[in-house]
C-alpha cells in the first residue's frame, strides 16, 4: 500500500509541558486510525500539528505528493456572511476552485476556455458537486441552504463542516470529535458511510462504537510516548490490559528497589565516597520514577450519595409545545427510586427541554413536576461551563466544598476528589486558563459531584471527556446509590449506565422501553422490518377495499390533478437530465452547443427540486 503519511521523531511542549516526544508513526493508503488519550495529553494539538495550525519543536512530517487532506476541526469557524452552501464550497479542494471559475466564466462575455474548463470538469467529476452537498446535508438534517453560518447553532455548524469535508472526497481524512452534536441517527449514518467508504482516516473520538466499527488501527498517547495497536477498539483494550499489567509488575519491581535503596541511603553517613555518591544520583532517578507512576492511577469513587427518600418525582398530565412543535402531551410518570433513565432521541424532539421542566427551569404549559423533599439534584448541563479563566483548578472545587463526606464517617479533600478525577497537584494549582476543553468538562464533573447530590441529571456528559475519563465515570455511576437521569448520543455509554429509555420520536411521541440502547435499537429494527412486511399486504387490503368504497378524498380536483401531473412532470425531467449528462460527457459538442446544455443542466436540477418539493407537499396533505 502506498504511504500517505510519516512521521518521525515528533516532539511538541508548551514551556516546561511536554505533550508528547519522540513520536513516530505512519499512515498508508486505506487505513483508518483511532488516535486515544487522555484530555490534556495533546491528542488534538496533534491534529494541529498535522494540518499545519500549530509549529512543533522537533522532528519531521512527510505528506506524499499532491495527497488530498481534509480535516474536521473540532470548532469550526466560518467567514461572516457566508450560507449554508457557500460554506460548503468554502475549501482549498481543486474540485471547489474548478466549480467557482466555470461559475464565474458562464456569467461573463468571455467563454474562451469554456471546452478546456469543461474537460476538467468531466475529468474531477464536477458536475454533481452541488448536488452531492445537498445529498449529505440532508442526511445530516441541513436543509436550509441559504441561510447563514451566523445563525446556525454549535451543533448545526458542526455538522456543516463534516458536511464540508465529506463532499470534497479527500485522500486522507482528519476528524476531531466528528460525532460531537449529532444524534443518534446521524452518528450511526455517519458510520455506515465511513465503513463503506475507500477513505484513509485518522481521527479522535470518545464513541468508542464508532471507534469499534469503523478504525482497524488504535495509537495512544500516554507518558508523552505513542504505542500502536493493529486492530479495533475491542483488539486495543485487550493488549492494553496486557501493557498495563505488564507496567504493574515493573512498578512492584521498581518499588521494592526504591525501598531497598531509601533503606541505604538511611544508613549513610553525611560524608560519601565517589561511588556512593552515583548510587545517590541513581535513588534520585529511581524515587522521580516512583512517584511518577504513583500518579498515573486510575480513579477510584466509591461516594455515598446524600439520603434520598422514597418520593423521587411524578409528572402529573404535562403539557409542553413551542409553536406547532410539541414536546409532550398529557405526559404522566412516576419515577422509582434509585431508577437510571437513558433519554435518546433526535435533535429537536424535546429531550432538554424534558429535564429542564424536571429542574424547574422551564415550565410546562400545563400539568405540573411534583419533586420529593429529600431530592438534591446535581445538575450537569451541555452550557455550564463558566469557570473564571483567572482562577486556579483548586480553588474552583474549594469554593463550592472543602472537602465531600464519603458516608461512611470518611471524608475527602477537595485536592484527592480532583486527583481521582487526574488532576495532579501539579495541575491543581494551574489557571484553568491553561486546561484544554476535555480537562475543563472533567473540573466541571468535579464541581457537580462534589455537592454529593441523590439525583443526577447529566445532559451530553460524554462530550469532549477523554475514553478513560468515560470509563471511570461509567462505573462510578454504575455504583451511585442515587437516581440517574442520562441524556447522551454516546450509545456505549448509555448501554453500560442505564436499565430503561425514554425514547423521543418527535411530536410528543414517547416509548418508555426496558433495557439499553442496543437492545432498543433492535427492537426498532425488528418493527421497521414487520413493517416493510406488512406494507405490501396493507396495499393490497387497501387497493380491495377501494373497488368497492369511493375514497374519500383529502385533495381538491385541481391539486389532485396537479399532484398526478408532478409525478410525469419529475419523470420527463430526471429522464431528461441523464439524457443531457451524457450528451456533455461524449464531449462532441461545439462551444455554444456546451453552453446551452450546461445552462440546461442547472435549469433542469432547480425544476426538479421545486416540483419535488410541491409533490411532498400534496403528499402530506393527502395521507393526512
Amino acid at each position: 500500500m502506498a504511504s500517505y503519511l510519516q512521521v518521525d521523531n515528533l516532539t511538541k511542549s508548551f514551556g516546561d509541558l511536554i505533550l508528547f516526544r519522540d513520536i513516530c508513526f505512519g499512515i498508508e493508503e486505506g487505513e483508518r486510525i483511532g488516535l486515544i488519550a487522555k484530555n490534556g495529553t495533546g491528542k488534538t494539538t496533534l491534529l494541529n500539528i498535522l494540518s499545519g495550525k500549530e509549529d512543533y519543536d522537533s522532528g519531521t512530517i512527510a505528506f506524499r505528493r499532491d495527497l488530498r487532506i481534509a480535516y474536521l476541526n473540532q470548532d469550526p469557524q466560518y467567514p461572516a456572511g457566508l450560507t449554508v452552501l457557500q460554506a460548503c464550497f468554502h475549501s482549498d479542494s481543486d474540485v471547489v476552485k474548478l466549480i467557482a471559475e466555470y461559475e464565474k466564466m458562464m456569467a461573463s462575455d468571455n467563454h474562451d476556455r469554456l471546452n478546456e474548463l469543461l474537460d476538467k470538469m468531466d475529468l474531477l467529476k464536477a458536475w454533481d458537486y452541488e448536488q452531492r452537498a445537498k445529498q449529505i446535508l440532508s442526511r445530516l438534517k441541513i436543509t436550509n441552504m441559504d441561510q447563514k453560518v451566523d445563525e446556525l447553532s454549535g451543533g448545526q455548524l458542526k455538522r456543516v463542516a463534516l458536511a464540508n469535508v465529506l463532499i470534497t472526497e479527500p485522500d486522507l481524512l482528519i476528524l476531531d470529535e466528528p460525532t460531537n452534536h449529532l444524534d443518534l441517527e446521524m452518528t450511526e449514518w455517519l458510520e455506515e458511510y465511513l465503513g463503506k467508504s475507500n477513505l484513509s482516516l485518522l481521527m479522535v473520538t470518545h464513541d468508542r462504537y464508532f471507534l469499534d466499527r469503523v478504525c482497524s488501527e488504535i495509537v495512544e498517547i500516554d507518558n508523552k510516548q505513542m504505542y500502536q495497536f493493529k486492530g479495533n477498539y475491542s483488539y486495543y483494550l485487550e493488549k492494553r490490559e496486557e501493557r498495563i499489567v505488564s507496567q504493574n509488575a515493573e512498578f512492584d519491581r521498581t518499588n521494592n528497589l526504591f525501598k531497598k535503596e531509601l533503606e541505604w541511603m538511611r544508613r549513610q553517613p553525611q560524608a560519601r565516597a565517589t561511588k556512593a555518591k552515583a548510587r545517590q544520583d541513581s535513588f534520585y532517578e529511581l524515587e522521580k520514577k516512583v512517584a511518577q507512576e504513583k500518579t498515573q492511577g486510575n480513579i477510584n469513587l466509591d461516594l455515598k450519595a446524600s439520603y434520598i427518600g422514597n418520593k423521587i418525582f411524578e409528572a402529573k398530565n404535562v403539557y409542553k409545545s413551542f409553536g406547532d412543535l410539541k414536546i409532550l402531551e398529557d405526559f404522566n410518570y412516576v419515577f422509582a427510586r434509585y431508577e437510571k433513565m437513558g433519554v435518546v432521541g433526535n435533535n429537536g424532539t424535546g429531550k432538554s427541554t424534558f429535564i429542564k421542566m424536571l429542574l424547574g427551569l422551564t415550565p410546562p404549559d400545563k400539568g405540573e413536576f411534583d419533586v420529593g423533599e429529600t431530592i438534591n439534584f446535581g445538575y450537569y448541563s451541555q452550557d455550564g461551563l463558566q469557570f473564571d479563566e483567572k482562577m486556579k483548578v483548586i480553588d474552583v472545587v474549594q469554593n463550592i466544598a472543602d472537602e465531600i463526606d464519603l458516608g461512611t464517617g470518611n471524608k475527602l479533600s477537595a485536592s484527592q476528589f480532583l486527583q481521582y478525577f487526574l488532576f495532579t497537584p501539579e495541575k491543581q494549582y494551574s489557571f484553568v486558563a491553561k486546561l484544554s476543553g476535555g480537562e475543563r468538562r472533567r473540573l466541571y464533573l468535579c464541581t457537580v459531584l462534589i455537592k454529593n447530590p441523590n439525583f443526577l441529571v447529566l445532559d451530553e456528559p460524554t462530550n469532549d471527556l477523554d475514553i478513560i475519563t468515560l470509563n471511570v465515570l461509567e462505573e462510578y455511576l454504575k455504583n451511585f446509590k442515587g437516581c440517574v437521569i442520562v441524556v447522551s448520543h454516546d450509545r456505549y455509554f448509555m448501554d453500560k449506565v442505564v436499565d430503561h429509555l425514554l425514547a423521543f420520536s418527535g411530536n410528543a411521541e414517547l416509548k418508555d422501553f426496558p433495557g439499553n440502547y442496543t437492545r432498543y435499537r433492535e427492537w426498532k429494527e425488528d418493527q421497521e422490518a414487520a413493517a416493510k412486511k406488512q406494507a405490501p399486504l396493507k396495499a393490497e387490503k387497501t387497493n380491495s377495499t377501494q373497488k368497492k368504497i369511493a375514497p374519500k378524498k383529502k385533495l381538491s380536483f385541481n391539486e389532485q390533478r396537479e399532484f398526478e401531473g408532478l409525478e410525469q412532470a419529475i419523470s420527463k425531467l430526471e429522464s431528461e437530465k441523464i439524457a443531457v449528462e451524457t450528451i456533455l460527457g461524449a464531449n462532441t459538442l461545439l462551444a455554444e452547443e456546451l453552453m446551452e446544455k450546461s445552462m440546461r443542466i442547472n435549469s433542469i436540477i432547480k425544476e426538479i427540486d421545486e416540483k419535488t418539493e410541491r409533490w411532498l407537499i400534496l403528499m402530506e396533505k393527502n395521507e393526512a
